[in-house]
């Protein structure tokens, strides 16, 4: 983690340092994350150097949705979602389900979730998982907010239970979206939409993902950067650390531009226009 001391040389190499085209929108940063907490303010600063002026913060859990809430009473151009995470789904309770319904009645919270299905790890038992994201998908359709979904070797059940629910619900993103062609036809098929992150950079595997970047169209593309997780590895200079942040969103509109042979603007001005659109940030 950097100390807020350090210079933006000493945290951001200069070859690092690349401006977006275009404004954009980070849909997925988890700011509440403990690597964050001595030098958020810089952070933010860096964002906004390199043209990533919205930053969607996740609230995995009551607390991080709380905090990241409180975050965006302090700085501009800050949202939040509020859910549970699949990891958490077992501590899922009706108590709970009140607070996460009060949080959703607030103006800067813009999305339900992250909440899902993730049946790669199952540190919560997958029937856990399932109550909770059903539940959390009866706060989207009462509240009328979009989803921030999760879902990790999960897909044909995750596609199941949306179905059944689709004509209740507004709008969802599946973030970090890491799986097959036949899940990702499926998502587009319930007109859903799709978050890419740096996974999409990584040589190791995010292979599959390359095939498949142009079976997105781009009115139902955003970027994320999910930091401080997954940090792209298409950089063109080492960083102090492994810590990702959103300043380095620009490098997955680079990588997403290069595999759909298209304009860096062209996947800047439509994943901005679309995650605005998506959250309803027009008339904020």
């Amino acid at each position: 983690m950097a100390a807020s001391s350090d210079t933006i040389d000493d945290v951001l190499p200069e070859a690092l340092r690349f401006t977006a085209p275009t404004e954009l929108v980070d849909i997925g940063a988890n700011l509440t994350h403990e690597s964050f907490s001595r030098d958020l303010e810089a952070v933010l600063q860096r964002a906004g150097a390199a043209n990533v002026t919205t930053l969607i913060l996740t609230g995995t859990d009551l607390e991080h949705a709380e905090q990241a809430a409180a975050l965006c009473q302090r700085f501009p151009g800050l949202y939040a979602t509020a859910g549970l995470h699949p990891h958490d789904a077992r501590h899922w309770s009706s108590s709970l389900e009140g607070a996460m319904r009060d949080l959703h009645r607030r103006h800067e919270v813009v999305a339900v979730g992250e909440c899902g299905l993730d049946f790669n790890r199952n540190f919560s038992s997958p029937a856990d998982q399932q109550r909770a994201f059903e539940a959390q998908l009866g706060l989207a359709a009462e509240s009328g907010l979009p989803l921030f979904l999760h879902e990790r070797d999960a897909g044909q059940r995750m596609l199941e239970i949306l179905r059944s629910w689709r004509d209740d619900l507004s709008q969802a993103v599946v973030h970090c979206f890491t799986g097959e062609r036949d899940t990702l036809h499926g998502y587009l098929d319930l007109d859903l939409h799709i978050g890419l992150t740096g996974w999409l950079c990584d040589e190791r595997r995010g292979h599959h993902l390359r095939e498949l970047v142009g079976d997105i169209p781009l009115s139902r593309l955003m970027v994320e950067t999910d930091c401080p997780y997954l940090l792209p590895r298409n950089l063109p200079a080492k960083l102090k650390g492994r810590r990702n942040e959103p300043a380095l969103l620009p490098w997955i509109v680079r990588e997403i531009a290069h595999w759909r042979g298209i304009d860096e603007a062209d996947v800047a001005n439509a994943t901005t226009e679309t995650a605005r659109r998506f959250f309803r940030l027009e008339d904020t």
